[in-house]
Protein backbone atom coordinates (compact mmCIF):
# COMPACT_ATOMS: atom_id res chain seq x y z
CA UNK A 1 0.00 0.00 0.00
CA UNK A 2 0.87 3.20 -0.79
CA UNK A 3 2.65 4.25 2.85
CA UNK A 4 0.36 7.62 2.74
CA UNK A 5 -2.40 6.50 1.77
CA UNK A 6 -4.17 3.71 3.96
CA UNK A 7 -6.94 1.25 3.75
CA UNK A 8 -9.73 0.95 6.54
CA UNK A 9 -12.60 -0.81 7.51
CA UNK A 10 -15.42 1.23 9.22
CA UNK A 11 -18.25 -0.64 11.32
CA UNK A 12 -21.30 1.69 11.01
CA UNK A 13 -25.18 0.48 10.59
CA UNK A 14 -24.83 -0.88 7.43
CA UNK A 15 -21.84 -3.42 8.56
CA UNK A 16 -18.23 -3.08 7.67
CA UNK A 17 -17.35 -0.93 5.30
CA UNK A 18 -13.86 -0.50 3.38
CA UNK A 19 -12.23 2.66 1.85
CA UNK A 20 -9.40 4.92 2.22
CA UNK A 21 -7.33 7.22 4.53
CA UNK A 22 -4.89 9.89 3.26
CA UNK A 23 -3.43 10.42 6.96
CA UNK A 24 -2.14 14.45 7.01
CA UNK A 25 0.44 15.49 4.32
CA UNK A 26 2.06 18.65 3.85
CA UNK A 27 2.28 20.30 0.22
CA UNK A 28 2.71 23.68 -0.75
CA UNK A 29 3.28 24.67 3.00
CA UNK A 30 -0.16 23.88 3.68
CA UNK A 31 -1.21 20.44 5.89
CA UNK A 32 -4.59 18.00 4.38
CA UNK A 33 -5.96 15.10 5.36
CA UNK A 34 -8.58 13.36 3.07
CA UNK A 35 -10.64 10.32 2.78
CA UNK A 36 -11.70 8.83 -0.37
CA UNK A 37 -15.16 10.38 -1.63
CA UNK A 38 -16.06 13.75 -3.10
CA UNK A 39 -17.67 17.39 -1.70
CA UNK A 40 -20.54 15.17 -0.43
CA UNK A 41 -19.72 12.24 0.41
CA UNK A 42 -17.28 9.97 1.83
CA UNK A 43 -17.04 6.50 -0.17
CA UNK A 44 -17.18 2.79 1.39
CA UNK A 45 -18.06 -0.32 0.24
CA UNK A 46 -18.92 -3.77 1.49
CA UNK A 47 -16.11 -5.20 -0.14
CA UNK A 48 -12.64 -4.52 -0.90
CA UNK A 49 -13.54 -6.19 -4.37
CA UNK A 50 -15.98 -3.41 -5.24
CA UNK A 51 -13.39 -0.66 -3.66
CA UNK A 52 -10.51 -2.32 -6.13
CA UNK A 53 -13.14 -1.90 -8.77
CA UNK A 54 -13.93 1.81 -8.57
CA UNK A 55 -9.92 2.98 -8.02
CA UNK A 56 -9.09 0.95 -10.37
CA UNK A 57 -11.43 3.15 -13.24
CA UNK A 58 -12.86 6.39 -11.40
CA UNK A 59 -11.30 9.51 -12.60
CA UNK A 60 -13.02 12.35 -10.29
CA UNK A 61 -13.17 11.93 -6.79
CA UNK A 62 -11.08 13.89 -3.55
CA UNK A 63 -7.84 11.65 -3.93
CA UNK A 64 -7.09 12.07 -7.24
CA UNK A 65 -4.45 14.87 -6.75
CA UNK A 66 -2.75 13.32 -3.56
CA UNK A 67 0.97 13.04 -4.33
CA UNK A 68 0.85 9.29 -3.91
CA UNK A 69 -2.42 8.44 -5.74
CA UNK A 70 -0.77 7.19 -9.23
CA UNK A 71 0.06 3.95 -7.04
CA UNK A 72 -2.83 2.87 -5.98
CA UNK A 73 -4.85 1.98 -8.71
CA UNK A 74 -2.12 -0.76 -9.38
CA UNK A 75 -2.47 -2.49 -6.11
CA UNK A 76 -3.86 -5.83 -6.15
CA UNK A 77 -6.72 -6.66 -4.02
CA UNK A 78 -4.76 -8.36 -0.72
CA UNK A 79 -2.97 -4.64 -0.84
CA UNK A 80 -6.17 -2.99 -0.54
CA UNK A 81 -7.31 -5.15 2.08
CA UNK A 82 -7.25 -2.85 5.72
CA UNK A 83 -5.00 -4.18 8.15
CA UNK A 84 -6.21 -5.49 11.64
CA UNK A 85 -4.87 -2.33 13.13
CA UNK A 86 -7.11 -0.24 10.75
CA UNK A 87 -10.34 -1.66 11.69
CA UNK A 88 -12.85 0.82 13.40
CA UNK A 89 -15.91 -0.68 15.00
CA UNK A 90 -18.09 2.59 15.61
CA UNK A 91 -21.23 0.89 16.42
CA UNK A 92 -19.56 -0.76 19.19
CA UNK A 93 -18.41 2.07 21.14
CA UNK A 94 -21.25 1.87 23.44
CA UNK A 95 -20.70 -1.78 24.29
CA UNK A 96 -16.89 -1.45 24.37
CA UNK A 97 -16.86 1.39 27.19
CA UNK A 98 -18.80 -0.98 29.08
CA UNK A 99 -15.51 -2.93 30.07
CA UNK A 100 -13.49 -1.35 32.75
CA UNK A 101 -10.83 1.22 31.62
CA UNK A 102 -7.92 -0.94 31.27
CA UNK A 103 -5.09 -0.74 28.53
CA UNK A 104 -6.60 -2.56 26.25
CA UNK A 105 -9.91 -0.45 26.31
CA UNK A 106 -8.91 2.64 26.34
CA UNK A 107 -6.91 1.81 23.33
CA UNK A 108 -9.02 0.68 21.05
CA UNK A 109 -11.46 3.56 22.16
CA UNK A 110 -8.18 6.36 21.37
CA UNK A 111 -8.10 4.69 17.81
CA UNK A 112 -11.55 4.85 17.10
CA UNK A 113 -12.16 8.09 18.45
CA UNK A 114 -8.94 9.86 16.45
CA UNK A 115 -10.41 7.94 13.27
CA UNK A 116 -14.46 9.68 14.23
CA UNK A 117 -12.72 12.72 14.59
CA UNK A 118 -10.55 13.17 11.55
CA UNK A 119 -13.72 11.94 9.37
CA UNK A 120 -15.35 15.05 11.55
CA UNK A 121 -12.91 17.24 10.77
CA UNK A 122 -12.42 16.17 6.89
CA UNK A 123 -16.12 16.27 6.21
CA UNK A 124 -17.25 19.51 8.65
CA UNK A 125 -19.54 16.92 10.23
CA UNK A 126 -20.44 19.92 13.45
CA UNK A 127 -22.48 17.70 15.56
CA UNK A 128 -19.74 14.74 16.14
CA UNK A 129 -17.47 17.33 16.91
CA UNK A 130 -19.91 18.85 19.30
CA UNK A 131 -20.43 15.34 20.98
CA UNK A 132 -16.05 14.62 21.13
CA UNK A 133 -16.33 17.87 22.91
CA UNK A 134 -19.09 17.03 25.43
CA UNK A 135 -16.54 15.48 27.46
CA UNK A 136 -12.97 16.20 28.16
CA UNK A 137 -12.21 12.39 28.45
CA UNK A 138 -12.26 12.20 24.70
CA UNK A 139 -9.65 14.21 24.70
CA UNK A 140 -7.17 12.11 26.95
CA UNK A 141 -7.75 8.79 25.24
CA UNK A 142 -4.03 9.16 23.70
CA UNK A 143 -2.38 8.99 27.78
CA UNK A 144 -3.58 6.04 28.00
CA UNK A 145 -5.09 4.45 31.77
CA UNK A 146 -3.64 7.14 33.61
CA UNK A 147 -6.29 10.23 33.51
CA UNK A 148 -8.63 7.61 34.72
CA UNK A 149 -7.12 6.47 37.70
CA UNK A 150 -8.12 7.76 41.24
CA UNK A 151 -11.47 9.22 41.73
CA UNK A 152 -11.14 12.04 39.42
CA UNK A 153 -9.93 9.88 36.80
CA UNK A 154 -12.79 7.61 37.45
CA UNK A 155 -15.33 10.82 37.33
CA UNK A 156 -13.98 11.60 33.52
CA UNK A 157 -14.51 7.75 32.56
CA UNK A 158 -17.95 7.96 33.77
CA UNK A 159 -18.70 11.18 32.16
CA UNK A 160 -17.82 9.83 28.72
CA UNK A 161 -19.78 6.62 29.21
CA UNK A 162 -22.89 8.67 30.08
CA UNK A 163 -22.32 10.96 26.88
CA UNK A 164 -21.69 8.02 24.50
CA UNK A 165 -25.03 6.32 26.30
CA UNK A 166 -26.73 9.85 25.68
CA UNK A 167 -25.23 11.10 22.12
CA UNK A 168 -23.62 8.23 20.21
CA UNK A 169 -26.07 8.11 18.14
CA UNK A 170 -26.01 11.06 16.72
CA UNK A 171 -22.13 10.28 15.75
CA UNK A 172 -23.24 7.00 13.91
CA UNK A 173 -26.45 8.90 12.28
CA UNK A 174 -24.02 11.26 11.11
CA UNK A 175 -21.45 8.97 10.13
CA UNK A 176 -23.90 6.87 7.96
CA UNK A 177 -25.59 10.40 6.47
CA UNK A 178 -22.26 10.99 4.84
CA UNK A 179 -21.33 7.41 3.82
CA UNK A 180 -22.21 6.72 0.16
CA UNK A 181 -21.37 3.35 -1.91
CA UNK A 182 -21.33 4.81 -5.75
CA UNK A 183 -21.77 2.09 -8.92
CA UNK A 184 -18.06 0.30 -9.63
CA UNK A 185 -17.37 -0.50 -13.25
CA UNK A 186 -19.27 -4.16 -14.15
CA UNK A 187 -15.66 -5.17 -15.95
CA UNK A 188 -13.45 -3.93 -13.21
CA UNK A 189 -15.28 -5.76 -10.10
CA UNK A 190 -15.00 -8.90 -12.35
CA UNK A 191 -11.51 -8.56 -12.88
CA UNK A 192 -10.99 -8.04 -9.16
CA UNK A 193 -13.26 -11.22 -8.10
CA UNK A 194 -11.29 -13.42 -10.38
CA UNK A 195 -8.30 -11.97 -9.14
CA UNK A 196 -9.19 -13.30 -5.60
CA UNK A 197 -11.11 -16.47 -6.90
CA UNK A 198 -7.07 -17.35 -8.06
CA UNK A 199 -5.82 -16.35 -5.17
CA UNK A 200 -7.96 -18.81 -2.72
CA UNK A 201 -7.42 -21.26 -5.65
CA UNK A 202 -3.47 -21.17 -5.22
CA UNK A 203 -3.96 -21.46 -1.18
CA UNK A 204 -5.91 -24.80 -1.80
CA UNK A 205 -4.04 -27.86 -0.99
CA UNK A 206 -3.78 -29.49 -4.54
CA UNK A 207 -4.92 -33.20 -5.26
CA UNK A 208 -1.42 -34.75 -4.14
CA UNK A 209 -1.31 -32.54 -1.21
CA UNK A 210 -4.39 -33.77 0.28
CA UNK A 211 -7.65 -35.84 -0.76
CA UNK A 212 -10.97 -35.28 0.76
CA UNK A 213 -10.67 -36.66 3.93
CA UNK A 214 -8.12 -34.26 5.14
CA UNK A 215 -5.26 -36.18 4.81
CA UNK A 216 -3.09 -32.55 4.25
CA UNK A 217 -4.45 -31.47 8.09
CA UNK A 218 -3.40 -34.71 9.21
CA UNK A 219 0.21 -34.51 7.89
CA UNK A 220 0.57 -30.87 9.09
CA UNK A 221 -0.33 -32.32 12.54
CA UNK A 222 1.92 -35.45 12.15
CA UNK A 223 4.89 -32.72 11.43
CA UNK A 224 4.12 -30.51 13.94
CA UNK A 225 4.04 -33.32 16.08
CA UNK A 226 7.37 -34.60 14.95
CA UNK A 227 9.26 -31.45 15.92
CA UNK A 228 7.88 -31.02 18.98
CA UNK A 229 9.06 -34.81 19.96
CA UNK A 230 12.64 -34.17 18.53
CA UNK A 231 12.35 -30.65 20.66
CA UNK A 232 13.80 -28.15 17.72
CA UNK A 233 12.18 -25.73 16.26
CA UNK A 234 11.23 -24.65 12.59
CA UNK A 235 10.92 -21.06 12.86
CA UNK A 236 10.10 -18.19 10.18
CA UNK A 237 11.50 -14.64 10.52
CA UNK A 238 9.54 -12.04 8.28
CA UNK A 239 12.08 -8.96 7.58
CA UNK A 240 11.76 -6.08 5.26
CA UNK A 241 13.56 -8.65 2.55
CA UNK A 242 10.84 -11.34 3.37
CA UNK A 243 10.65 -14.85 4.97
CA UNK A 244 13.54 -16.51 5.78
CA UNK A 245 13.55 -20.11 7.60
CA UNK A 246 15.69 -21.76 10.19
CA UNK A 247 15.46 -24.02 12.80
CA UNK A 248 16.11 -23.21 16.90
CA UNK A 249 16.56 -25.45 20.06
CA UNK A 250 16.54 -24.74 23.58
CA UNK A 251 19.26 -26.64 25.27
CA UNK A 252 19.58 -26.42 29.23
CA UNK A 253 17.31 -23.63 28.80
CA UNK A 254 19.45 -21.51 26.25
CA UNK A 255 18.48 -20.75 22.70
CA UNK A 256 21.07 -22.84 20.00
CA UNK A 257 20.56 -21.97 16.19
CA UNK A 258 21.01 -23.83 13.47
CA UNK A 259 24.64 -21.81 12.44
CA UNK A 260 28.01 -21.26 14.52
CA UNK A 261 29.95 -18.48 15.33
CA UNK A 262 27.11 -16.07 15.71
CA UNK A 263 25.87 -16.94 12.28
CA UNK A 264 22.61 -18.39 11.26
CA UNK A 265 22.15 -20.00 8.13
CA UNK A 266 18.38 -19.09 7.06
CA UNK A 267 16.83 -20.63 3.99
CA UNK A 268 14.21 -18.26 1.77
CA UNK A 269 11.68 -21.26 2.19
CA UNK A 270 10.96 -24.11 4.35
CA UNK A 271 11.54 -26.79 1.38
CA UNK A 272 14.89 -25.18 0.68
CA UNK A 273 15.85 -25.17 3.93
CA UNK A 274 15.16 -29.14 4.69
CA UNK A 275 16.95 -29.93 1.19
CA UNK A 276 19.93 -28.38 2.63
CA UNK A 277 19.62 -30.49 5.92
CA UNK A 278 19.52 -33.57 3.73
CA UNK A 279 23.26 -32.56 1.87
CA UNK A 280 25.84 -30.37 3.33
CA UNK A 281 24.14 -29.32 6.39
CA UNK A 282 23.35 -32.63 8.50
CA UNK A 283 26.88 -31.39 10.55
CA UNK A 284 28.78 -28.51 10.93
CA UNK A 285 26.37 -26.41 13.38
CA UNK A 286 25.30 -25.58 16.98
CA UNK A 287 22.56 -28.36 16.74
CA UNK A 288 24.58 -31.01 16.46
CA UNK A 289 24.63 -30.67 19.68
CA UNK A 290 20.96 -31.74 20.51
CA UNK A 291 21.01 -35.29 21.34
CA UNK A 292 17.98 -35.42 19.08
CA UNK A 293 19.46 -34.25 15.94
CA UNK A 294 20.57 -37.58 14.21
CA UNK A 295 16.43 -38.16 14.16
CA UNK A 296 16.37 -35.12 11.97
CA UNK A 297 18.93 -36.06 9.66
CA UNK A 298 17.64 -39.26 9.19
CA UNK A 299 14.41 -37.78 8.42
CA UNK A 300 15.86 -35.37 5.81
CA UNK A 301 18.37 -38.06 4.38
CA UNK A 302 15.43 -39.87 3.32
CA UNK A 303 13.48 -37.33 1.66
CA UNK A 304 10.85 -37.43 4.62
CA UNK A 305 11.55 -34.18 6.42
CA UNK A 306 8.79 -31.74 6.22
CA UNK A 307 9.51 -28.20 7.83
CA UNK A 308 6.31 -27.11 9.27
CA UNK A 309 6.30 -23.72 11.63
CA UNK A 310 3.86 -22.98 14.31
CA UNK A 311 2.57 -19.87 14.55
CA UNK A 312 4.10 -18.98 17.81
CA UNK A 313 7.78 -19.71 16.33
CA UNK A 314 6.82 -16.75 13.50
CA UNK A 315 8.86 -14.20 14.16
CA UNK A 316 7.53 -10.69 12.11
CA UNK A 317 10.37 -8.19 12.66
CA UNK A 318 9.17 -5.56 10.03
CA UNK A 319 6.84 -2.47 11.18
CA UNK A 320 7.88 -1.96 14.73
CA UNK A 321 10.55 0.65 14.83
CA UNK A 322 8.14 3.11 12.70
CA UNK A 323 5.32 1.86 15.20
CA UNK A 324 7.58 2.41 18.59
CA UNK A 325 7.59 5.67 17.07
CA UNK A 326 4.30 6.52 17.17
CA UNK A 327 4.15 4.96 20.75
CA UNK A 328 2.43 2.57 22.76
CA UNK A 329 -1.14 2.35 21.49
CA UNK A 330 0.06 1.76 17.80
CA UNK A 331 1.86 -1.48 18.83
CA UNK A 332 0.80 -4.98 18.07
CA UNK A 333 1.75 -6.45 21.70
CA UNK A 334 2.12 -10.20 20.39
CA UNK A 335 4.17 -8.88 17.65
CA UNK A 336 6.66 -7.01 19.81
CA UNK A 337 7.05 -9.58 22.34
CA UNK A 338 7.72 -12.25 20.00
CA UNK A 339 10.02 -10.29 18.17
CA UNK A 340 11.56 -9.36 21.44
CA UNK A 341 12.26 -12.99 22.62
CA UNK A 342 13.76 -13.54 19.10
CA UNK A 343 16.47 -10.77 19.80
CA UNK A 344 17.08 -11.95 23.30
CA UNK A 345 17.65 -15.49 22.09
CA UNK A 346 19.73 -14.53 19.25
CA UNK A 347 22.10 -12.31 21.58
CA UNK A 348 22.45 -14.90 23.83
CA UNK A 349 23.37 -17.55 21.22
CA UNK A 350 25.80 -15.82 19.97
CA UNK A 351 27.21 -13.91 23.31
CA UNK A 352 26.32 -10.62 22.53
CA UNK A 353 24.60 -8.44 25.24
CA UNK A 354 23.23 -5.36 23.43
CA UNK A 355 20.18 -7.06 23.36
CA UNK A 356 19.66 -7.84 26.23
CA UNK A 357 21.13 -4.56 27.87
CA UNK A 358 18.90 -2.31 25.61
CA UNK A 359 16.06 -4.04 26.74
CA UNK A 360 16.29 -4.13 30.65
CA UNK A 361 13.71 -2.22 32.27
CA UNK A 362 15.68 0.56 33.40
CA UNK A 363 16.88 1.35 29.77
CA UNK A 364 14.08 4.00 27.74
CA UNK A 365 13.87 1.18 25.15
CA UNK A 366 13.01 -1.42 28.05
CA UNK A 367 10.49 0.38 30.12
CA UNK A 368 9.08 1.31 26.42
CA UNK A 369 8.88 -2.40 25.51
CA UNK A 370 7.72 -3.44 28.54
CA UNK A 371 4.91 -1.39 29.12
CA UNK A 372 3.48 -2.79 25.46
CA UNK A 373 4.21 -6.31 26.41
CA UNK A 374 2.94 -6.31 30.08
CA UNK A 375 0.34 -4.14 30.35
CA UNK A 376 -0.01 -2.71 34.02
CA UNK A 377 -3.16 0.08 34.32
CA UNK A 378 -1.48 1.37 37.27
CA UNK A 379 1.92 1.71 35.58
CA UNK A 380 2.83 5.57 34.57
CA UNK A 381 2.56 5.33 30.39
CA UNK A 382 6.20 6.36 28.64
CA UNK A 383 6.31 9.96 27.79
CA UNK A 384 7.06 10.67 23.54
CA UNK A 385 8.61 11.87 21.67
CA UNK A 386 10.01 7.98 21.46
CA UNK A 387 12.61 8.78 18.50
CA UNK A 388 15.75 7.18 20.42
CA UNK A 389 13.72 4.13 21.28
CA UNK A 390 12.60 3.45 17.80
CA UNK A 391 16.19 3.87 16.43
CA UNK A 392 17.95 1.65 19.12
CA UNK A 393 15.23 -1.17 18.60
CA UNK A 394 15.99 -0.89 14.78
CA UNK A 395 19.62 -0.82 15.26
CA UNK A 396 18.59 -4.33 17.28
CA UNK A 397 16.68 -5.88 14.15
CA UNK A 398 19.73 -5.16 11.89
CA UNK A 399 21.92 -6.45 14.19
CA UNK A 400 19.93 -10.31 14.01
CA UNK A 401 19.44 -9.56 9.99
CA UNK A 402 23.08 -8.94 9.57
CA UNK A 403 24.29 -12.47 11.50
CA UNK A 404 21.99 -14.37 8.73
CA UNK A 405 23.69 -16.61 6.21
CA UNK A 406 21.30 -16.75 3.68
CA UNK A 407 21.34 -19.77 1.63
Amino acid sequence: MASDIVPIQLSLTAGDLVTLWAPRWREDGEEWEAFLGDDDALYAFPEVTQLAAFVRTATQHDLIDHPSWSVVPDLTVAELTPDDTRRYDIVGVPELVAEDPDTWTVGELAEITEMVRSIAEVCELTSVTDVLAAAPAFGLLRQGTLPFSGREGQRLWTQMVETIAERWDEVIDALDDIVATPEVDAAALAAAEKEVAIVDEADEPTVTEADEDGTADEREEDELGFWEEVGIDPIRITTRDGDHYTLRCYIDDKAVFLGADGRIDVFRSERALARWLAEEGAAGHDLETASTWPEVVERAGVGELDVQVDDLNAYDLTGLPDDLLEGPLAVDPSQLELATELLLDVGDWAGDDEARNALRESEPLGWLVSYVTKPDPTRLAPSPPFDAEAARFRELIEDVVNRFRVH
